[in-house]
């Protein structure tokens, strides 16, 4: 099982220890692409402050991420799963796994990202800002720049097992599964089952413990129908519809009573 997860907008802060060591990262073909988001990214940043905020849309207040970003090859660095903050990772909790789950989660979760490409949630990274929906004066608009370097890396990646897919449209527009994926792939939408509508807070919160209690229960499902199953074993309640051609991702909602 892969599971795709979109980044946190909020990250915790750089460690104190060595920095960023790009051979190290996961997905080995990205490498290229991720040193030149990377170079452009700390000279914008280094060289014009006022620039830097309007190409990556940052608020007054956050003014301080342009220097965050300017020294990112000197920052420390730490496991992604440990930078990535937010709603979703809070659920998740990865810190409070227990052993056999946390080896799980570094084998089977992806981090999509507007500046790494993806990382798993052991590679060590700095704190950084940079959306994918980023526009860089020199590369163009990310989502559309990592399209190929994800081409080439993702179907191995996924290899042939299950793909469930909780990005965000931003981030699943790097990379969308096709064919034989496709067809092995879930993607999932929480509703709020009184009134049948999506709201972001509890969607985030309720896919960080869809994934938490897969890695708990040591789940394996082989595929969309089987994690139907394993969901439902694990007390959600979800619905969802075969689709009517093969090659198509399977769409799956999760009802919740309660926002929380």
């Amino acid at each position: 099982m892969l599971v795709l997860l979109p980044p946190s907008e909020g990250k915790a802060a750089s460690g104190r220890g060595a920095p960023l060591r790009p051979e190290s990262l996961s997905l080995p073909g990205l490498a290229g692409a991720r040193a030149a988001v990377l170079a452009e990214l700390v000279e914008l940043c280094a060289a014009d402050e006022e620039k830097a905020r309007e190409v990556l849309g940052l608020s007054e207040g956050l003014r301080g991420e342009v220097a965050k970003n300017a020294g990112l090859l000197r920052a420390g660095a730490r496991p992604a799963g440990e930078v990535y903050t937010g709603v979703l990772y809070d659920a998740l909790g990865l810190a409070t796994l227990d052993a056999a789950a946390r080896e799980r989660a570094r084998s089977s979760l992806l981090v999509f990202s507007g500046l790494w490409g993806a990382v798993r949630v052991d590679d060590r990274i700095p704190s950084y800002r940079c959306s994918m929906g980023v526009r860089l004066p020199g590369l163009g608009a990310l989502g559309a720049y990592w399209r190929g370097p994800m081409a080439e890396v993702m179907p191995e990646a996924a290899g042939e097992g299950l793909v469930l897919d909780l990005r965000s449209a931003a981030y699943a527009a790097a990379w969308r599964p096709k064919g034989e994926t496709a067809g092995r792939t879930a993607t999932v939408r929480v509703l709020h089952a009184p009134t049948r509508k999506v709201v972001s807070h509890f969607n985030k919160a309720t896919k960080g413990r869809i994934v938490r209690s897969l890695l708990e229960a040591g789940a394996a499902p082989a595929g969309p129908a089987e994690l139907v199953e394993a969901l439902r074993d694990l007390g959600y309640v979800v619905e969802c519809a075969v689709p009517e051609k093969a090659g198509q991702a399977w769409s799956l909602d999760v009802l919740v009573d309660e926002v929380h």
